[in-house]
């Protein structure tokens, strides 16, 4: 790839800026990570220190139970949206490359089952919101979505255990027209998350 047409910035031109928050070796080298504008030359650690200041209060959680190759493009959107964190159920392993790096900048954590990540939410005192279509389900864009929340999704094909399902205050859908039963887990987590985004990013703090 030629310098005009690669990714991100070349090296800094002029005195390099004294502030802190700036990485030597990408001042001297470029920053060709995949980040906005603002945060070119960025040490990671001050990124990440950045982000937690303007954090939603919606988290993400998915359950694991078949080694979901979804998880990773649900932490790039979780990331997108500012999430205030993934909280992975079940297999400890998951497949990072959807993530496209962005787990390093987004907070993941893990529960070994359903019963762990509960009884987190409760010591938080935040609701589960259950995303899965299933019969009684609301249409997410018609329905009262809590500010704080852990929004919670479930395997492809399988969808929410029983146990998820069960605990949820709120089950929600993502409205669908077609002719298949269900749409990508990763795509419906998208959706879901930029309807919380459209209703309450303005006023998050």
């Amino acid at each position: 790839m030629s310098e005009q047409n690669a990714i991100g910035v070349g090296a800094w031109v002029g005195a390099w800026p004294e502030d802190p928050r700036f990485d030597p070796d990408l001042l001297a080298e470029g920053d060709r990570r995949n980040v906005v504008d603002r945060y070119r030359y960025w040490r990671l650690e001050a990124i990440v220190a950045d982000l937690d200041e303007r954090r939603h209060p919606f988290h993400v959680a998915i359950e694991n139970w078949q080694h979901d190759l979804n998880i990773g493009s649900i932490v790039r959107s979780a990331n997108a949206f500012l999430a205030q964190s993934v909280r992975i159920v079940g297999r400890r392993r998951w497949n990072r490359r959807g993530a496209m790096v962005t787990d390093r900048y987004q907070h993941v954590e893990h529960h070994d089952s359903i019963e762990g990540l509960l009884d987190w939410a409760r010591e938080q005192g935040l609701p589960i919101v259950a995303v899965d279509n299933l019969p009684g389900a609301v249409p997410v864009d018609r329905a009262e979505l809590p500010r704080r929340c852990v929004l919670l999704f479930g395997q492809e094909g399988p969808g929410l255990s029983e146990g998820a399902l069960a605990a949820a205050s709120l089950h929600v859908e993502v409205r669908q027209f077609g002719s298949t039963r269900s749409i990508n887990a990763a795509a419906a987590a998208a959706i879901v998350m930029h309807e919380w985004t459209r209703r309450f990013a303005d006023t998050a703090g």
